[in-house]
């Protein structure tokens, strides 16, 4: 093999390890995030010896024969495409069991909107009439372009800063006053839309605390660049003494992250 072959194949495979070690140095912060990077991983350690038999493959054809002034094609041979058939088979099978264990959890696939005339639930026609999940819930309304989260517990409001504590399982209750928005948190895994009229579920548990960004993901007109919001995630101890402090207050310092 010449010297060129052997530093493209060498360029190949240490591209490849290094992208393995760099998925896997990132830890998750959420069970959300956990579950998606875990499905990820999973599918780059079936696709990656995959990639790299089709390039060994590749490379051995160009090598072999490409000097050939009298290719052939392909003799038949069953037995061959069954083989391959079945592998496919097995491996688009693996990824649709793999993707169906992640979308049925709760975290990345929480229960559908209810919209304010769903008979069924009851007359929903504010937060207060939504059902009870059992988790930390905090209400959020966004609007061209801002978001308002509300917190039951104590009726305090915050603006653009959405605080949920560490360690519990936390739902968020989202509607829009005008159009439609969507609440994005990259690093959690997070993202739900938020429509006029209806109330959607994000769900997630956060094990690390801290400050973590949140867009609105749903171009909603002039100011969508500037709808920012920031995830103040603290300790449940902090998060319990802020909410008896606040009760009824517009807070326009939340706690900060221990």
């Amino acid at each position: 093999m010449s010297r060129r072959r052997r530093t493209f194949t060498a360029v190949v495979v240490t591209s490849f390890s290094s992208l393995l070690v760099l998925t896997a140095s990132v830890a998750a912060q959420s069970e959300n995030r956990d579950l998606i990077d875990g499905l990820e991983y999973q599918l780059l350690y079936v696709a990656l010896p995959l990639t790299l038999f089709v390039l060994v493959i590749l490379i051995y054809a160009a090598v072999k024969f490409h000097d050939n002034d009298d290719p052939q094609p392909t003799t038949e041979d069953p037995a061959l495409e069954i083989t391959w058939t079945a592998a496919t088979a097995i491996i688009l099978l693996f990824v649709g069991l793999s993707g169906y264990s992640v979308l049925v959890s709760p975290y990345v696939s929480p229960s559908q909107a209810l919209d304010a005339d769903d008979r069924s639930q009851g007359e929903i026609g504010s937060f207060e009439d939504l059902p009870d999940t059992g988790d930390e819930e905090i209400h959020v309304r966004g609007y061209q372009w801002e978001w308002q989260a509300t917190y039951p517990e104590s009726n305090a409001t915050t603006e653009d800063e959405i605080v949920i504590p560490a360690d519990r399982n936390v739902t968020v209750w989202l509607t829009s006053d005008d159009v439609v928005h969507s609440l994005f948190v990259p690093d959690l895994a997070v993202k739900q839309d938020a429509f006029p009229g209806r109330y959607t579920r994000a769900r997630t548990i956060v094990s690390e605390p801290g400050r973590y960004d949140a867009v609105c993901a749903e171009f909603c007109g002039a100011g969508h660049s500037r709808m920012d919001a920031a995830i103040v995630v603290v300790e449940p101890d902090t998060y319990d003494q802020w909410l008896a402090e606040t009760d009824g207050e517009n807070v326009t310092e939340p706690p900060e992250p221990n």
